[in-house]
């Protein structure tokens, strides 16, 4: 480059400069309009300003005359610089001015950028920002320079902010803190910079910085602007301070990038024109929304799978595929379990999915906030199951198909896919069956389009009889397909039954894969393994595996991983058609049994594994019809569970609906800690109601209550107290009546948990005493240390804490004599807390150490959490509200890990009194209105309290009539729950006068 303005004037491409005062506010006008003519006024305003003497034409073509002098003592020819009557210019090519090649390589990131190269466009802007030597044109006072000078340096600050977005999304927040903590010390007002910042100390754990950064910027903003920051800094910080960036490292960081398209298949026939108008369509309108509908079989699934890939690379961060079920056995899925799905196909931890519907999509929206990510949502019954899935913005594509036309869809752009024309389809036959055998006979493959509906997977299938079969004519494959009945009627293309095509693959299959393609139609659905199948037709395993692969080289089935198989929709539905005959009417039921009883003793096998002894009690015994199948570890614990959780679901509705009751309720139990671990508690609650359904049906007392036992389970994560204590309550009495003891203790103390909970501590004692006295005539140690853990925690929440202390230290030594390790690490957790609670500070602080020690080598998070809360209140206390803040986000963390609500409120409490204490009021504030909202959603009486309770302490200088309003309705919801926070929240009332 021969010029630099991006920093002090160079000339010549080195450190050269030009001296003199004059000309070198002449040459920067120049080189700032390089290629233009500056007008001689222009110029004078800048050398003289408001003060040009009358001489000053003259003067400037003197100071013209020296740098042409210069220019050519640098090596540069005079005439660069251009003489007109209107003024001056300076003749340069493509990269003789730095500022010029620095705006082409900005340009050339943000392409980058556009197209999801983020490591060029990283690259890019890098290499345009290192031409910056310092401020633009330093040195050279002339107010003119300086007023163009300031645009190109905002020019630099704007590309650095998207370099920086862009390195975020690379995961390199780290070596970003010490660059933009520079920058916002340099330029205090620029809230992008300080949004970055806040978000790259977030991505590192530093959530308490990060608020301190907003703090500094809000008092910047008040003393320089008197304004409040903007709302989207605002909302980052609400985001960092309620603990929804409590996972920052991961939310911030890309995740990985999400491949979940099927395969695009290769012989891609008769859509080119559709798929080139679809890419039109979203690249040139920037239509986002696309709907694909049309009839079974004729190619949506296809289409927008090859739409999504060929769009790719501009939408990189992620590309997802799901199967809505709309038109399926399957029932349709909800929006809630179908965004569920997605945030697992984007990394997000079952744990961490929430349960209620509009927080589960609140934050499916949040995930594709950061990303640039196209969505098939595939199979869609209805606009409303849609709807809700649809994310903001337009930086996501989204490709939905449908066999009925989605009027009631607001957004998107419909496409109706009719079948392919006639030349399209014998094209497409000729692909499959081969290109020289359909041209030597055009009338037969018309004919055989024509039979086909001119349907794709009719044709397919077809074409792939006339592929394995050399020696056929395609006039004899069009005879076959004329003579030919299908059963499949109400599935056609035109006039025409798809079952005709489906007839005849199935009918090129040898008796055996005959018969394990029709009994595969009994599985519900998604994928299936060979073991399986070997259940359903009562065959060997290697049998069973070289069915199989006749069915796939049939293309009756796909293989969609090596051991793992699936049927399409319309073929599973031709498969049952055929079950649904006469001569089939045995032979499905006892497949049907089988496929029931593989499964059953599958989970029974797993939940023996997974569940603790207490819990194990109650798994139901099971023989397994074939012990063969469950010899090889072939089925990976939470991974295969993961993977059939939907299929296992449907099984339980099949099981009722074909009358196999006890498999039915079985089969729900056998899935309970798998389905309660996983956070797949909708499927519990469904399978649950279902297996008590059919147990009091079937006058099974025992199973009633082992149904109400655990779905109550469901009920208590969901903090719908109610719900769960009613549910134990009948079991209970069931319980009783049937004289099943050890049950029965397991149901009391469930109660008194709940009770608890619910903030009814005389009920729950009442139960936690029952079960204590007939534990005191068992020689059971271990069933008594699970009372005593539950009872010890709900004396502390009571304020019961001699009671709680006696009973803390017999669970401590019961717990040392069964070597429970889980029970030592609660039970040490516990007397921490009520040496807490009873004012022993040096005891206390020891006994938390140890305990989260210990909860920390179990990875139990919600123990982990409750610790850290516990010594944050210590650190309060003892006046170190930050040290306090900083535990309580750790701990948010840990609840929010956990998927536990009500300790997510207590955090968001704790974290709160913290930052008041901090004089942070407003942040505290907002905080506890959170808590607020949520705990009286939840119906939690003791967080709602405390929420209140601290709102007053917010508001009670500002607004005292609001404060003592709050306090009274905290002390009548702490009385309701005969908490001990009561006597504190009297005390502020009392305060208030």
């Amino acid at each position: 480059m021969r010029f630099g303005i991006l920093g002090p004037l160079r000339v010549g491409g080195g450190e050269s400069t030009v001296t003199a005062g004059r000309d070198r506010i002449v040459l920067a006008m120049l080189l700032l309009r390089a290629g233009r003519l500056v007008p001689v006024d222009e110029l004078v305003d800048a050398v003289w300003e408001d003060r040009p003497p009358a001489t000053a034409r003259a003067q400037l073509q003197t100071c013209v005359s020296r740098l042409r002098r210069r220019f050519t003592e640098l090596g540069l020819a005079p005439e660069l610089i251009v003489t007109d009557p209107a003024g001056y210019g300076v003749r340069t090519g493509p990269n003789d001015v730095d500022a010029e090649v620095f705006a082409r390589g900005v340009e050339a990131a943000r392409a980058s950028v556009v197209a999801g190269r983020l490591a060029e466009a990283r690259a890019g802007f890098r290499a345009a920002l290192a031409l910056w030597r310092g401020p633009t044109l330093g040195g050279i006072p002339s107010r003119s320079i300086r007023r163009r000078a300031q645009a190109l340096d905002e020019q630099r600050l704007t590309a650095l902010e998207e370099c920086v977005d862009v390195e975020l999304r690379l995961g390199q927040a780290a070596e970003l803190i010490e660059e933009l903590a520079e920058c916002v010390d340099q330029h205090p007002l620029r809230e992008r910079l300080r949004g970055q910042l806040m978000l790259a100390l977030s991505s590192v754990g530093r959530q308490a910085d990060a608020l301190a950064v907003y703090r500094e910027g809000r008092r910047t903003y008040a003393d320089e602007l008197g304004i409040e920051p903007g709302a989207e800094l605002q909302e980052l910080h609400q985001r960092v301070l309620a603990g929804d960036l409590a996972l920052a490292g991961r939310e911030a960081r890309p995740a990985a990038r999400v491949r979940s398209l099927p395969r695009a298949i290769g012989d891609f026939i008769g859509r080119q024109e559709t798929l080139a108008r679809l890419v039109k369509e979203i690249d040139g309108d920037g239509s986002q929304i696309q709907v694909i509908d049309g009839m079974p079989g004729s190619g949506k699934t296809t289409l927008a799978v090859h739409v999504a890939t060929a769009l790719a690379d501009r939408y990189p961060d992620a590309q997802l595929f799901i199967d809505l079920h709309g038109y399926s056995e399957r029932q349709p899925l909800t929006p809630a379990t179908a965004a569920a799905a997605l945030l697992r196909q984007l990394g997000v931890p079952a744990e961490r999915v929430p349960e209620n519907l509009d927080d589960r999509l609140a934050l499916w929206r949040i995930e594709l906030a950061g990303r640039r990510a196209v969505v098939v949502l595939d199979n869609a019954a209805t606009a409303d199951q849609v709807a809700p899935l649809l994310p903001n913005g337009s930086h996501c594509l989204v490709l939905i198909t449908s066999r009925r036309r989605l009027i009631g869809l607001d957004e998107g752009r419909p496409s109706s896919l009719p079948v392919l024309d006639a030349d399209e389809a014998i094209e497409l036959l000729a692909r499959v069956a081969g290109a020289e055998r359909v041209a030597a006979e055009p009338e037969a493959a018309a004919e055989v389009a024509l039979r086909c509906g001119h349907l794709p997977l009719a044709i397919r299938l077809a074409g792939a009889r006339l592929a394995h079969r050399p020696r056929w004519r395609v006039a004899d494959l069009a005879e076959r397909l004329v003579a030919g009945a299908g059963p499949l009627a109400e599935l056609t293309a035109g006039q025409r039954s798809v079952g005709q095509a489906f007839a005849l693959s199935y009918a090129q299959i040898s008796p055996p894969a005959q018969r394990l393609f029709s009994l595969l139609g009994l599985h519900p659905g998604g994928r299936l393994d060979s073991r399986v199948a070997a259940a359903l037709v009562d065959l060997p395993l290697t049998d069973t595996q070289d069915l199989l692969d006749e069915l796939v080289d049939a293309h009756l089935v796909e293989e969609v991983q090596p051991g793992r198989y699936r049927l399409h929709d319309l073929l599973r539905e031709y498969a049952r058609l055929l079950l649904a005959g006469p001569q089939w009417q045995t032979e499905r039921r006892a497949a049907l049994e089988r496929l029931l009883d593989h499964h059953l003793s599958v989970t029974l096998a797993m939940a023996r594994q997974t569940e603790a002894a207490g819990s194990r009690r109650n798994i139901p015994p099971h023989t397994p019809g074939r012990p063969d199948l469950l010899a090889a570890p072939v089925f990976e614990g939470r991974a295969w569970f993961e993977e059939n959780h939907a299929g296992l679901t449907a099984l339980v509705r099949i099981a009722e609906e074909e009358d196999f009751p006890v498999q039915c309720w079985k089969l729900a139990r056998a899935c309970w800690r798998l389905n309660f671990e996983g956070g797949h508690l909708d499927e519990l609650i469904e399978t649950h109601t279902i297996g008590l359904r059919v147990a009091e049906r079937l006058g099974d007392e025992a199973a009633s209550a082992t149904m109400l036992n655990y779905l109550s389970s469901a009920y208590f994560r969901l903090a719908r107290f109610p719900e769960a204590i009613s549910a134990m309550e009948v079991a209970l009495t069931v319980r009783r009546r049937l004289g099943l003891r050890e049950d029965t203790l397991s149901t009391l103390w469930n109660l008194g948990i709940s009770y608890a909970a619910n903030g009814d501590h005389r009920k729950g004692k009442a139960k936690f005493d029952e079960a204590l006295g007939m534990i005191e005539r068992s020689t059971d140690p271990s069933t008594l240390t699970n009372l005593l853990n539950n009872l010890s925690y709900a004396l502390i929440a009571w304020g019961r804490y001699d009671e709680s202390l006696r009973l803390t230290r017999l669970h401590i030594m019961l717990a040392r004599q069964t070597k429970d390790r889980r029970q030592i690490e609660n039970a040490v957790g516990h007397l921490a807390m009520v040496r807490h609670r009873m004012g022993d500070l040096g005891p206390a602080r020891r006994l938390l150490r140890v305990a989260l020690y210990l909860k920390r080598q179990a990875n139990n998070r919600f123990g982990e959490g409750e610790v850290l809360n516990e010594i944050g209140v210590m650190e309060r206390v003892a006046g170190e509200p930050e040290r306090a803040a900083a535990l309580h986000r750790d701990a948010l963390v840990a609840m929010v890990e956990a998927g536990d609500r009500i300790g997510q409120c207590a955090s968001r409490n704790l974290l709160a009194r913290s930052m008041l204490e901090q004089g942070d009021v407003a942040s505290a504030l907002d905080l506890h209105r959170r808590v607020l909202a949520d705990a009286d959603r939840l119906g939690a009486r003791y967080e709602k309290g405390r929420a209140l309770e601290g709102i007053a302490r917010c508001v009670r200088a500002t607004d005292p009539a609001a404060a003592r309003l709050h306090l009274e309705q905290a002390v009548a919801l702490f009385r309701q729950v005969e908490s001990p926070d009561q006597h504190e929240a009297e005390r502020l009332l009392a305060e208030l006068g």
